[in-house]
């Protein structure tokens, strides 16, 4: 019974959202919602905002930033997915969204993720923090620290779950755009738990075993095509509040929205930004990237340099540009002299179109280059007497 009326009430969600995230124009888009963004992950690029510099209370939408937290202790091996966490009393004090963790209990770090992800645990939160930084409040201090690395300028946090309603808990909607870029960006596999609808997780305490289900507070996951994430938020205080990405044609998008009147605005409005970016986006990947022959560097040891390209490259447009007229050259260093570390800049791959750069890609040695020594200018001199 619980899965069929979860079921049913998607299918109302997204009978609603097909009648409201029609695409439109910036002038048509009317939103009920007083702070919003909507911004395309790869380039940063803002596609509408409204009021989106205006301080508002995010709510659950603040455990964003808790998040990238996490994964970046991931990344520097301070964490592992396995490692056990233990629930303190102070993160079982926890009310509002919460996944009912006992006081001593243990779960893995990976559950725990889930339990933020999935269910917006307001303890899980709280028994991650302690278990990454010490205590809730060091933990916080670093989430300000992020914030201001991010260019997050009109944020400041209180809890790592924004469970408080104090006034000093605040961020903008183009803040959360920020810190959701910047996860979605460098973690994309955070996707892999916020696009969870339902899984169960085991609660074991002294006083036995029990099951609990996890269910995704995020409904636009079933409502809205490409909806993969990402965080939901709202109390008394803060309303209705939302950080939701979606990708489609390989062009990903986050959309925020702050202090909706209620949930179905909250959804409804976050979708129709989503439409709006997409019918606005064109993405261009050169996927044909010509291969680089070697290069001569004076002074080298060896004749001659093979050379790579630093990266990819990929343009968003915005005004339904003619990409067939784009066009490629290889503009290379002057005076190229040995030694060089491996990677060393020895040109770019520049992109145009109509006369316009659009950006450019590195070219760089694919070795190290060492100078030549007596004994090669020796044999270099040989060889030309020879000839």
């Amino acid at each position: 019974m619980k899965r069929f009326i979860s079921g049913l009430t998607a299918l109302l969600t997204a009978v609603s959202l097909l009648l409201n995230t029609q695409a439109a124009s910036a002038e048509e888009l009317e939103l009920q919602t007083p702070r919003a963004v909507v911004m395309e992950v790869s380039t940063g690029t803002v596609l509408y905002e409204k009021n989106a510099d205006e301080r508002a209370h995010p709510a659950s939408v603040t455990k964003v930033m808790t998040v990238l937290l996490i994964f970046e202790a991931l990344e520097e091996g301070r964490l592992k997915l396995d490692e056990p966490v233990v629930t303190s009393a102070h993160a079982k004090s926890m009310g509002g969204s919460q996944v009912f963790l006992e006081e001593g209990e243990t779960q893995t770090a990976e559950t725990l993720l889930k339990c933020i992800l999935i269910a917006s645990g307001n303890d899980a939160a709280v028994a991650m923090a302690e278990h990454i930084a010490g205590s809730e409040e060091a933990f916080v201090a670093r989430m300000n620290e992020k914030a201001a690395e991010l260019g997050m300028e009109n944020t400041h946090f209180v809890d790592c779950c924004g469970l408080t309603d104090s006034a000093g808990h605040y961020t903008t909607a183009r803040d959360i755009a920020l810190m959701s870029r910047e996860l979605l960006a460098r973690f994309p596999q955070v996707t892999e738990y916020s696009s969870i609808w339902m899984e169960d997780i085991t609660h074991v305490t002294a006083r036995g075993s029990s099951t609990f289900t996890l269910a995704n507070t995020n409904k636009l996951l079933r409502a809205y095509d490409g909806c993969d994430g990402l965080k939901t938020g709202s109390t008394s205080y803060a309303k209705y509040c939302l950080s939701a990405t979606a990708e489609r044609g390989g062009i990903r998008l986050v959309s925020a929205v702050m202090t909706s009147p209620d949930s179905k605005t909250r959804f409804a409005e976050a979708g129709k930004l989503m439409s709006y970016g997409f019918s606005r986006c064109t993405l261009y990947h050169d996927d044909a990237m010509e291969e680089l022959p070697p290069i001569s560097v004076r002074g080298a040891a060896e004749p001659s340099v093979q050379v790579q390209y630093a990266g990819e490259f990929s343009y968003l447009s915005t005004e339904n540009e003619d990409f067939s007229a784009i066009k490629r050259t290889i503009e290379w260093q002057e005076e190229l002299r040995a030694p060089m570390e491996q990677g060393t800049q020895v040109g770019a791959c520049v992109y145009t179109l109509n006369g316009k750069e659009l950006g450019r890609v590195p070219v760089v040695t694919a070795q190290a280059v060492e100078k030549a020594g007596y004994l090669d200018c020796l044999n270099e001199i040989l060889e030309t007497w020879t000839l």
